[in-house]
Formats: structure tokens, C-alpha cells, sequence
């Protein structure tokens, strides 16, 4: 990176500082997880990205996004050794209800299931059961052979604009092999979708030339007490729901018929797909300076 570090003082999760928590957090260049400060009915931590506050996903290289997913791996793992469900998700920008700029993510550790994690369980289960291949493994082969949704792809995983969307650049993340815990994927797999998610959100910043907002999760199989059950019809994935439309102001609001009726979609979901594929790679920040370090 040639940018200089950006890490206001006032922020609580910049090194050096104090958490609310009275937790220390530690100068250094890794990622870092913190628990909660409020007891509530699951457990929750917070894990900061990086210690400059300006340095987000797509701008963090690839050894740093590396750690960040291996982080999260064994968080989820150690957590799902007790809890049912743990909920590993990112609340991008003001716009989606961040209060603190600072890039981190949140794990919420439930005992039980939530709503929809009960409807995938649900929806996977029953079309197993008919079908005879988990679900999303079949769906991600199909969106790959019609092309029409789909945007990106590697050896390992796919990106593509689901038909059900109704947010308009709405994603969806999927691993072609069977796989249906983030604690499952292999070092191949990891160093893979650190590729592919740079470049999902390289092309998300690039689309209105702003940090692009959103707010994504982690789903896949049920773990605590799930552990030692048949969870073969689940498939892990990520979901991302971005709220902005036509530019970096203007934004879908789910309001009025939306809520009182049904979703309503300003753009085709195949729309919407060949807008993301024809985006450029290259963060936009990153474009005039050369050849860059961020790799």
C-alpha cells in the first residue's frame, strides 16, 4: 500500500486504544477478535481486519485477507464445538447500520436456530430428499452452464446474482465442492476465495467509486449438537446484500408495497449480473499508482 494509515484515535477499535469493554487491543499488523460487551441470549465477539482504518478487504493483500479467513475458521470452530449456530457476518458503511468505520466483522453464537438458518435447514433437507444432490451444489452447476447470472469464477468457487435477489446487486458465494462447513474447506480452497472475494469487492467499490456498502454472512451446516447428525444436505455459502441502485447516494429502500406486499426488483437479476462482470478488477484507488503492492 502506498496510502498512509488512517487510525483516528476516537475510534474504539484502533490499536493502542481501549476497547468499551476495558479489553487492551494490541499494536500490530493482524487481525483481532474481541468479545462482546453485553451479556445477551448469544455470545457475541467482534474481529477487526486490519489496525489502519481505511484498509478494507479489497485493499488488504491477499496474505492479510488469508489470516482474516483463517481467523474466522477457527473461531467458528471452537464455537461450534458447544453452539448451535454461529452467525458470522459483516455490516459494511453507515448505510447499513455500521457505527463504528473501523473494517470488522461480527460472530454471534446462538443455542438455538435462527429463522433463517431454519429455512435453509428446512429447504436443503427436503430437496436432498427428492433430488438425491444437496440443493445449492445443483444450482451452482446449473447458474455455471447458462452463464446468464453468473460472476465470477475459479477453480474453487463461484459468484454469481441469484434469480430470487431483490436487492439490486445482491450475490451469492459458493464453493463448487460439496462442502458444508467453513472448517471444511481445504488450504487450496481458503487461498481460492481469497482471490475471489478481492475481486468481488474490488468490483463492488469500482461500480460508484466509493467503499461500497453492504452486509454479508457466512451460512452452513449446523454445528454443536448438530455435529454428530447427517447435515449432508447443506452446502456452505456467503450471502451479500448491497442497498445502493443508481449511484453512491441513491439506494433501495424494502419500504411501502415492498413490505405490505412483496419484494419488487429495479433491475433483472441477469442485469444486474452483466453490470458486476463488465466492472474492472483494479481498486479504483489503486489504478494511478502503478504497479501495486496490494496482491
Amino acid at each position: 500500500m502506498t496510502s498512509l494509515p488512517y487510525s483516528p484515535m476516537h475510534l474504539t477499535l484502533v490499536p493502542v486504544n481501549t476497547h468499551c469493554s476495558r479489553q487492551n487491543l494490541r499494536e500490530g499488523s493482524g487481525s483481532l477478535s474481541l468479545d462482546g460487551l453485553f451479556i445477551s441470549l448469544v455470545l457475541s465477539q467482534v474481529m477487526c481486519f486490519h489496525p489502519w482504518s481505511d484498509v478494507t478487504l479489497p485493499l488488504m493483500s491477499s496474505p492479510e485477507v488469508r489470516a482474516v479467513i483463517d481467523k474466522l475458521t477457527e473461531i467458528m470452530k471452537d464455537l461450534g464445538a458447544t453452539y448451535p449456530w454461529v452467525q458470522i457476518f459483516e455490516n459494511k458503511g453507515a448505510m447499513m447500520g455500521c457505527s463504528n468505520p473501523h473494517p470488522h466483522c461480527q460472530i454471534w453464537a446462538s443455542n438455538f436456530l435462527p429463522n433463517e438458518a431454519q429455512i435453509e435447514d428446512r429447504t436443503q433437507r427436503a430437496y436432498l430428499r427428492e433430488h438425491g444432490i444437496p440443493m445449492l451444489v445443483e444450482y451452482g452447476r446449473l447458474e455455471e452452464e447458462r452463464k446468464e447470472r453468473l460472476v465470477l469464477a475459479n477453480e474453487h468457487w463461484l459468484v454469481l446474482v441469484p434469480y430470487w435477489a431483490v436487492w439490486p446487486f445482491q450475490t451469492l458465494l459458493l464453493p463448487r465442492r460439496h462442502v458444508t462447513r467453513l472448517q471444511d474447506l481445504t488450504n487450496e480452497e481458503r487461498d481460492s476465495l481469497v482471490s475471489i472475494m478481492k475481486r468481488l469487492l474490488c468490483k463492488y467499490d469500482n461500480m460508484f467509486e466509493i467503499s461500497f456498502p453492504y452486509s454479508m454472512g457466512w451460512h452452513g451446516a449446523p454445528t454443536g449438537c448438530h455435529l454428530s447428525e447427517d447435515c449432508s444436505h447443506w452446502q456452505l455459502h456467503a450471502h451479500y446484500f448491497p442497498p445502493l441502485l443508481r449511484s453512491a447516494t441513491v439506494r433501495k429502500f424494502m419500504v411501502g408495497y415492498e413490505m405490505l406486499g412483496q419484494a419488487q426488483r429495479d433491475l433483472t437479476a441477469e442485469q444486474a449480473a452483466e453490470r458486476l462482470r463488465n466492472i474492472p478488477e483494479e481498486h479504483y484507488k489503486l489504478r494511478d499508482q502503478g504497479p501495486s503492492s496490494v496482491k
